[in-house]
């Protein structure tokens, strides 16, 4: 723990909204983030590999661990960042990215967590913020399993490949349009 960290209080949010390579870049860029890594979670292997979960048979969910300070940015606003960068109302899908691995799933940690995700997902609903059904789940965390070291900040460094331009960039533009207020400084 650096100097600066001494006296952050730390929660964790561990989201699952399509490939952990959009997500990442997204929340990298929340003020209030303190890290985020990609992993796995929620199926029945022990120590996945990428390869397994894309092969779809482990059951596990690429997602993202997000470590964040709540004096900075809280559960609910990580959440409703969450909600716009990603479409909750595919199921196993995001785009052209199809499988359970790309479900949309948000992993609590605490009961608040449970709390606050339910509540917003009603209130979404009840406003019909989208066209159709959120089909997203919110489930209790389990064990979670830290993707290989080239999954991390794969958008960074490799910004020039197709995928990462057509698929990650615009993800990471509009959370810069819509939540300008809520990037750290100097981003």
């Amino acid at each position: 723990m650096t100097s600066l960290e001494r006296g952050v209080h730390r929660e964790t949010a561990i989201l699952g909204g399509g490939c952990f390579w959009c997500t990442e870049a997204v929340f990298k860029d929340v003020a209030g983030v303190l890290s985020v890594e990609p992993g796995y979670m929620g199926g029945k292997t022990e120590a996945p590999s990428y390869r397994e979960v894309c092969d779809g048979g482990t059951g596990h969910v690429e997602v993202i661990r997000v470590e964040f300070d709540p004096a900075v940015t809280d559960f609910r606003a990580l959440l409703e960042i969450f909600f716009v960068i990603h479409d909750p109302t595919t199921l196993n899908r995001q785009g052209n990215d199809i499988g359970t691995q790309y479900r949309s799933v948000i992993f609590t940690t605490t009961d608040q967590q449970l709390h606050d995700a339910l509540a917003l997902i009603e209130e979404m609903g009840e406003q019909r913020v989208f066209p159709s059904a959120i089909v997203t789940k919110v489930e209790r965390a389990a064990t979670f399993w830290p993707a290989e070291d080239y999954h991390r900040d794969y958008y960074t460094k490799n910004s020039d490949q197709p995928y990462c331009q057509y698929v990650v960039a615009p993800k990471v533009s509009k959370f810069r349009e819509k939540f300008s207020s809520r990037r750290k400084r100097g981003g």
